[in-house]
Protein backbone atom coordinates (compact mmCIF):
# COMPACT_ATOMS: atom_id res chain seq x y z
CA UNK A 1 0.00 0.00 0.00
CA UNK A 2 1.38 3.35 -1.04
CA UNK A 3 1.30 6.32 1.08
CA UNK A 4 0.91 10.07 -0.66
CA UNK A 5 3.85 12.14 -0.11
CA UNK A 6 2.84 15.47 2.34
CA UNK A 7 4.42 17.54 4.09
CA UNK A 8 3.23 18.57 6.90
CA UNK A 9 3.46 22.19 8.84
CA UNK A 10 2.35 22.92 12.56
CA UNK A 11 1.90 19.10 13.77
CA UNK A 12 1.93 19.67 16.94
CA UNK A 13 -1.29 22.23 17.25
CA UNK A 14 -4.42 20.43 18.78
CA UNK A 15 -7.15 21.74 16.30
CA UNK A 16 -8.27 20.14 13.71
CA UNK A 17 -5.73 19.81 10.80
CA UNK A 18 -6.35 20.99 7.34
CA UNK A 19 -5.63 18.83 4.65
CA UNK A 20 -4.56 20.81 0.97
CA UNK A 21 -4.45 19.26 -2.63
CA UNK A 22 -3.29 20.95 -5.37
CA UNK A 23 -4.28 20.57 -8.79
CA UNK A 24 -2.98 19.29 -12.31
CA UNK A 25 0.16 19.71 -12.80
CA UNK A 26 0.77 21.64 -9.34
CA UNK A 27 2.25 19.96 -5.96
CA UNK A 28 2.60 20.43 -2.17
CA UNK A 29 5.57 23.14 -2.70
CA UNK A 30 3.19 25.81 -4.37
CA UNK A 31 1.16 25.96 -0.79
CA UNK A 32 4.41 27.01 1.28
CA UNK A 33 3.35 30.18 2.08
CA UNK A 34 0.17 29.47 2.35
CA UNK A 35 1.05 26.78 5.48
CA UNK A 36 3.22 28.85 6.85
CA UNK A 37 0.68 31.44 7.84
CA UNK A 38 -2.23 28.85 8.86
CA UNK A 39 0.18 26.51 10.61
CA UNK A 40 0.06 28.85 13.61
CA UNK A 41 -2.88 27.59 14.94
CA UNK A 42 -3.51 24.44 13.29
CA UNK A 43 -1.41 21.10 11.68
CA UNK A 44 -1.65 21.63 7.63
CA UNK A 45 -1.12 18.45 5.74
CA UNK A 46 0.36 19.77 2.07
CA UNK A 47 -0.56 16.63 -0.32
CA UNK A 48 0.85 15.60 -3.17
CA UNK A 49 -1.50 13.69 -5.36
CA UNK A 50 -0.15 10.45 -7.23
CA UNK A 51 1.43 11.40 -9.95
CA UNK A 52 2.72 14.78 -8.98
CA UNK A 53 5.45 16.09 -6.52
CA UNK A 54 7.18 13.35 -4.66
CA UNK A 55 4.49 11.33 -4.68
CA UNK A 56 4.25 7.99 -6.13
CA UNK A 57 3.60 7.38 -9.81
CA UNK A 58 0.96 4.65 -11.02
CA UNK A 59 -1.19 4.29 -14.13
CA UNK A 60 -4.12 4.63 -12.46
CA UNK A 61 -5.34 8.12 -12.83
CA UNK A 62 -9.09 7.42 -12.14
CA UNK A 63 -10.94 9.52 -9.18
CA UNK A 64 -11.66 6.80 -7.19
CA UNK A 65 -8.18 5.99 -7.06
CA UNK A 66 -7.30 9.60 -5.91
CA UNK A 67 -10.22 9.16 -2.83
CA UNK A 68 -8.68 5.95 -2.24
CA UNK A 69 -5.47 7.15 -1.57
CA UNK A 70 -6.56 10.24 0.54
CA UNK A 71 -8.74 8.00 2.75
CA UNK A 72 -5.35 5.36 2.94
CA UNK A 73 -3.63 8.98 4.09
CA UNK A 74 -6.31 9.71 6.55
CA UNK A 75 -6.30 6.31 8.26
CA UNK A 76 -2.41 6.10 7.67
CA UNK A 77 -1.95 9.45 9.93
CA UNK A 78 -4.77 9.03 12.34
CA UNK A 79 -6.64 11.84 11.52
CA UNK A 80 -10.38 11.31 12.96
CA UNK A 81 -11.78 14.95 12.07
CA UNK A 82 -10.40 17.01 9.38
CA UNK A 83 -10.79 19.58 6.91
CA UNK A 84 -9.99 19.49 3.59
CA UNK A 85 -9.09 22.17 0.53
CA UNK A 86 -9.33 21.26 -2.66
CA UNK A 87 -8.21 23.21 -5.79
CA UNK A 88 -8.88 22.51 -9.41
CA UNK A 89 -8.04 18.53 -9.77
CA UNK A 90 -7.51 18.02 -5.43
CA UNK A 91 -10.92 19.98 -5.19
CA UNK A 92 -13.13 17.29 -7.59
CA UNK A 93 -10.90 14.50 -5.47
CA UNK A 94 -11.69 16.16 -2.00
CA UNK A 95 -15.85 16.59 -3.72
CA UNK A 96 -15.86 13.03 -4.92
CA UNK A 97 -14.07 12.10 -1.25
CA UNK A 98 -16.98 14.03 0.53
CA UNK A 99 -19.98 12.51 -1.34
CA UNK A 100 -18.55 9.20 -0.60
CA UNK A 101 -16.35 9.38 2.77
CA UNK A 102 -17.75 12.22 4.90
CA UNK A 103 -17.44 11.19 8.00
CA UNK A 104 -14.77 12.59 8.91
CA UNK A 105 -14.76 16.20 7.34
CA UNK A 106 -15.62 19.02 9.72
CA UNK A 107 -15.54 21.42 7.04
CA UNK A 108 -14.81 21.75 3.06
CA UNK A 109 -13.72 24.37 0.84
CA UNK A 110 -13.30 23.84 -3.30
CA UNK A 111 -11.41 26.02 -4.67
CA UNK A 112 -12.76 27.51 -8.56
CA UNK A 113 -14.15 24.06 -9.64
CA UNK A 114 -17.64 22.64 -10.03
CA UNK A 115 -18.50 18.98 -9.89
CA UNK A 116 -19.47 18.73 -13.45
CA UNK A 117 -17.62 17.34 -15.90
CA UNK A 118 -15.27 19.82 -18.09
CA UNK A 119 -14.16 19.44 -21.44
CA UNK A 120 -10.49 19.23 -22.40
CA UNK A 121 -8.87 22.38 -21.82
CA UNK A 122 -4.93 21.74 -21.12
CA UNK A 123 -4.40 21.38 -24.93
CA UNK A 124 -1.34 24.00 -25.14
CA UNK A 125 0.02 23.10 -21.84
CA UNK A 126 0.36 19.32 -22.75
CA UNK A 127 1.58 19.79 -26.29
CA UNK A 128 4.01 22.14 -24.77
CA UNK A 129 5.44 19.76 -22.14
CA UNK A 130 5.41 16.91 -24.33
CA UNK A 131 7.77 19.18 -26.51
CA UNK A 132 10.27 19.56 -23.83
CA UNK A 133 13.96 17.85 -24.69
CA UNK A 134 14.98 17.31 -21.36
CA UNK A 135 18.38 15.61 -22.71
CA UNK A 136 19.01 18.84 -23.87
CA UNK A 137 18.26 21.15 -21.31
CA UNK A 138 21.31 22.08 -18.76
CA UNK A 139 19.30 24.00 -16.15
CA UNK A 140 15.89 25.59 -15.90
CA UNK A 141 16.37 28.91 -18.09
CA UNK A 142 16.84 26.33 -20.86
CA UNK A 143 13.63 24.47 -20.11
CA UNK A 144 11.68 28.06 -20.06
CA UNK A 145 12.92 28.56 -23.48
CA UNK A 146 11.76 25.16 -24.89
CA UNK A 147 8.36 25.85 -23.16
CA UNK A 148 8.07 29.56 -24.46
CA UNK A 149 8.15 28.29 -27.82
CA UNK A 150 4.46 27.26 -26.95
CA UNK A 151 3.40 28.93 -24.23
CA UNK A 152 3.46 32.87 -24.14
CA UNK A 153 1.75 33.25 -20.22
CA UNK A 154 4.55 33.98 -17.76
CA UNK A 155 2.88 32.94 -15.11
CA UNK A 156 1.85 29.31 -16.52
CA UNK A 157 5.56 28.87 -17.14
CA UNK A 158 6.58 29.28 -14.03
CA UNK A 159 4.24 27.31 -12.40
CA UNK A 160 5.64 24.47 -14.66
CA UNK A 161 9.07 25.01 -14.10
CA UNK A 162 8.80 24.32 -10.30
CA UNK A 163 8.28 21.09 -11.29
CA UNK A 164 12.07 20.49 -12.51
CA UNK A 165 14.58 18.93 -10.65
CA UNK A 166 17.45 17.18 -10.73
CA UNK A 167 17.80 13.37 -10.75
CA UNK A 168 19.98 11.36 -8.59
CA UNK A 169 22.38 11.18 -11.91
CA UNK A 170 22.41 14.98 -11.89
CA UNK A 171 19.85 15.09 -14.97
CA UNK A 172 16.65 17.03 -15.36
CA UNK A 173 13.09 16.11 -15.22
CA UNK A 174 9.90 16.54 -14.62
CA UNK A 175 8.21 15.78 -10.59
CA UNK A 176 5.15 14.59 -12.27
CA UNK A 177 4.49 11.75 -14.16
CA UNK A 178 3.78 12.96 -17.81
CA UNK A 179 2.96 9.86 -19.37
CA UNK A 180 0.60 9.07 -17.15
CA UNK A 181 -1.04 12.38 -16.65
CA UNK A 182 -1.52 13.23 -20.81
CA UNK A 183 -2.42 9.68 -21.25
CA UNK A 184 -5.16 9.26 -18.80
CA UNK A 185 -6.02 12.86 -19.28
CA UNK A 186 -9.90 12.37 -20.10
CA UNK A 187 -10.26 10.08 -17.38
CA UNK A 188 -9.52 11.98 -14.85
CA UNK A 189 -11.01 16.11 -16.72
CA UNK A 190 -13.65 15.20 -18.48
CA UNK A 191 -15.35 13.41 -16.01
CA UNK A 192 -17.50 14.90 -13.08
CA UNK A 193 -18.03 14.01 -9.41
CA UNK A 194 -20.06 11.08 -9.39
CA UNK A 195 -23.49 11.89 -8.05
CA UNK A 196 -23.99 11.70 -4.10
CA UNK A 197 -24.61 14.22 -1.46
CA UNK A 198 -22.36 15.90 1.18
CA UNK A 199 -24.64 18.13 3.83
CA UNK A 200 -21.45 19.72 6.07
CA UNK A 201 -20.60 23.18 5.60
CA UNK A 202 -18.83 23.93 2.13
CA UNK A 203 -17.29 27.06 0.97
CA UNK A 204 -16.79 27.27 -2.85
CA UNK A 205 -13.80 30.17 -3.79
CA UNK A 206 -14.38 31.28 -7.44
CA UNK A 207 -12.08 33.02 -8.87
CA UNK A 208 -13.20 36.41 -10.23
CA UNK A 209 -11.50 36.45 -13.86
CA UNK A 210 -12.09 32.47 -14.13
CA UNK A 211 -14.78 30.76 -15.83
CA UNK A 212 -14.18 27.38 -14.17
CA UNK A 213 -17.49 28.43 -12.02
CA UNK A 214 -20.56 29.92 -13.69
CA UNK A 215 -24.01 30.87 -13.00
CA UNK A 216 -25.34 27.66 -14.47
CA UNK A 217 -23.25 25.55 -11.97
CA UNK A 218 -24.90 26.80 -8.85
CA UNK A 219 -27.81 24.45 -9.19
CA UNK A 220 -25.65 21.41 -8.86
CA UNK A 221 -23.50 22.30 -6.92
CA UNK A 222 -26.62 23.09 -4.11
CA UNK A 223 -28.12 19.73 -4.72
CA UNK A 224 -24.68 18.28 -4.51
CA UNK A 225 -23.54 20.05 -1.40
CA UNK A 226 -26.99 22.04 0.27
CA UNK A 227 -25.03 23.80 3.28
CA UNK A 228 -22.52 25.05 1.09
CA UNK A 229 -22.13 29.24 -0.21
CA UNK A 230 -20.14 30.49 -2.86
CA UNK A 231 -17.65 33.36 -2.35
CA UNK A 232 -15.34 34.94 -5.47
CA UNK A 233 -11.86 35.82 -4.82
CA UNK A 234 -11.67 39.43 -6.49
CA UNK A 235 -9.09 40.01 -9.10
CA UNK A 236 -8.21 36.27 -8.85
CA UNK A 237 -8.19 33.95 -11.72
CA UNK A 238 -8.18 30.40 -11.98
CA UNK A 239 -5.19 29.80 -9.52
CA UNK A 240 -7.32 31.89 -6.70
CA UNK A 241 -4.93 31.15 -3.86
CA UNK A 242 -1.79 32.60 -5.63
CA UNK A 243 -3.11 35.82 -7.75
CA UNK A 244 -4.74 37.15 -4.89
CA UNK A 245 -3.48 35.58 -1.37
CA UNK A 246 -4.78 38.30 0.82
CA UNK A 247 -8.11 37.69 0.16
CA UNK A 248 -8.37 34.01 -0.26
CA UNK A 249 -6.77 33.71 2.91
CA UNK A 250 -9.12 35.94 4.69
CA UNK A 251 -11.98 33.76 3.28
CA UNK A 252 -10.36 31.02 4.55
CA UNK A 253 -9.66 32.23 8.04
CA UNK A 254 -12.92 33.48 8.13
CA UNK A 255 -14.90 30.54 7.26
CA UNK A 256 -12.61 27.44 9.25
CA UNK A 257 -13.30 29.81 12.40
Amino acid sequence: MEILHSRIYGEDNARTPLLVMHGLFGMSDNWGSFAREFSQDRPIHLIDLRNHGQSFHHEDMSLSAMVDDLETYVQTHQLHEVDIIGHSLGGKVAMQYAVTKSTNIRKLIIADIAPKAYPPHHQKIIEALKAVKMEEARNRGDVESQLRQYLNETGVIQFLLKNVYITEDRALDWRFNLKTLTEKYAEFITVGVEPGVYDGATLFLSGEKSNYIVEDDRAMIKDMFPNSEIQTVPKAGHWVQAENPKAFNELVAQFLG
